[in-house]
């Protein structure tokens, strides 16, 4: 509903995608909810996104994230 930031997509198909991204001076359409990451895959016939969760102890409400990348070893 708020749009994505940014996506990273590893050579497997798989994309994960950063949304929520809150910046001073720029409107919001959700400011009180928290940043998220989903999940696509993209070889899939009908790709949906799915939200990722979030391990406990993270602090999510302050969770602004802007950008993303992956690393494969």
């Amino acid at each position: 509903e708020t749009g994505s930031e940014d996506i990273d997509i590893l050579p497997n198909g798989l994309a994960f995608i950063s949304s929520g991204l809150k910046y001073p001076g720029v409107k919001s359409l959700a400011p009180d909810k928290p940043g998220e990451i989903f999940l696509m895959d993209l070889k899939e016939d009908s790709p949906r996104a799915v939200e990722l969760r979030i391990s406990r102890g993270f602090d999510l409400a302050s969770f602004n994230p802007h950008g993303i990348s992956t690393y494969v070893d």
